[in-house]
This record gives C-alpha cells, structure tokens and sequence, in this order.
C-alpha cells in the first residue's frame, strides 16, 4: 500500500504552466470574438439608425417638392416655399467628393418634422455617436408641442443639392440632392460613411 501511494506522482511546474497558457490563450481568443461580435453588432445598428435618417430627409425632400408642385406657380408659404429657398440659396454645380466628413459650404438640412430648411449653421461634423438630427428635448405639456420640432443641430449628416447640367442649349431641369452621413464607427479606424441621391424635376 505504501509503494503503491509512493508511485503516484503530481503535475510538474512546466505541465500547470503549459495548462495555464493553453487556457490563457482559449480565453483571449474568446473575448477576442465576444469584442468582434459585439462592435458588429453596434455598427449594424448606427448604420441602420443612420440610414433611417437618410431615408427621412429623402421622404422631406419628396414632401417639399410635391408641395411646391401643388401649389405652382403661387408657392407661398408652407412646405411648398420652402423649395425655391433650397434651389436658390443652396444649389451646386457639383458635389463634394464622397468621404469627407465636413460639410460643404452650401450644403443644409431640412427639419423632418416641420418640413422646414434650416441654417446651416446647424450643420456640424463633432458627432458623439452616429449621424443624426437632435431635436430639443421633450418639454411638459403646458408648452406648444411646435417646441420639442425645434432642431438644435446635425450631427455628421447634410444634403447637397446639384443642379443639372446644360445639355445642348438648355438644362434638363433636374435636382440631385446627394445625402450624406459620416461618423466614427465602433471599432473602426476610418469614419463610416453613408450616402444616397434623390433626383427631383423642376415643373416647367
């Protein structure tokens, strides 16, 4: 019996040692996946969250233009003024090259629950999170609900509005608004960038 428990032997150092990195490396490996997995997951939902912007200042863009098809040539005031505003103050020949994170010059928003343009000193490229619209906060309901439509600032997203080109003499009569979005991403070590264009005719 005493022989017996003389031959039963424990790990060496170098074998504990051998164990402790096999796991060591299984379980960085792990968080490693767990870290990916994760930052996937938040950039899908920026880029979804960031795409319904774009699609709301599109669906604007649209409202505003069929108003002021409505309403021409007498187009006033409502949503339907607001078009000749952005072709006169804000319309381009050209637009700036895809990927920069600073808005051009000329470049403007339009309010999604006013359907209203708005300045552009609203415009900013400092975005904390993802490209977005920050409206004023909700207020209590003895104020007007007008107050909580009133935008404080565009974060990293902006529109820019490039006028059609002369084609044998006269102009097709046409407006691309390019929409554009640009932020820093999760895990990512260049900005995330995201855009659309929405073509609209004049009336004639």
């Amino acid at each position: 019996m005493l022989v017996r428990r003389l031959r039963q032997q424990g790990d060496t150092l170098i074998e504990v040692l051998f164990a402790v990195t096999i796991f060591s490396f299984i379980a960085v490996g792990g968080l490693a996946i767990m870290n990916q997995g994760s930052n996937t997951a938040q950039r899908s939902l920026e880029v979804t969250l960031v795409r319904a912007e774009i699609d709301a200042q599109a669906q604007t863009l649209r409202f505003i233009h069929d108003s002021y098809i409505a309403a021409y040539p007498n187009a006033v005031s409502g949503p339907a003024a607001e078009w000749p505003k952005i072709i006169s103050n804000h319309a381009v020949a050209q637009a700036s090259t895809f990927g920069t994170c600073t808005p051009p010059a000329r470049a403007f928003i339009v309010n999604n629950k006013t359907a209203r343009l708005e300045n552009s000193s609203k415009l900013t490229s400092v975005v904390p999170t993802y490209s977005q619209l920050r409206y004023a906060p909700t207020v209590p309901a003895t104020v007007p609900a007008t107050t909580t439509s009133v935008l404080n600032t565009a974060e990293g997203i902006w529109v820019e509005a490039v006028s059609s080109q002369v084609v044998s003499g006269e102009k097709t009569g046409y407006i691309d608004f390019h929409i554009r979005a640009c932020w820093d991403g999760t895990g990512q070590t260049v900005p995330v960038t995201l855009g659309t264009i929405v073509r609209l005719y004049e009336p004639r």
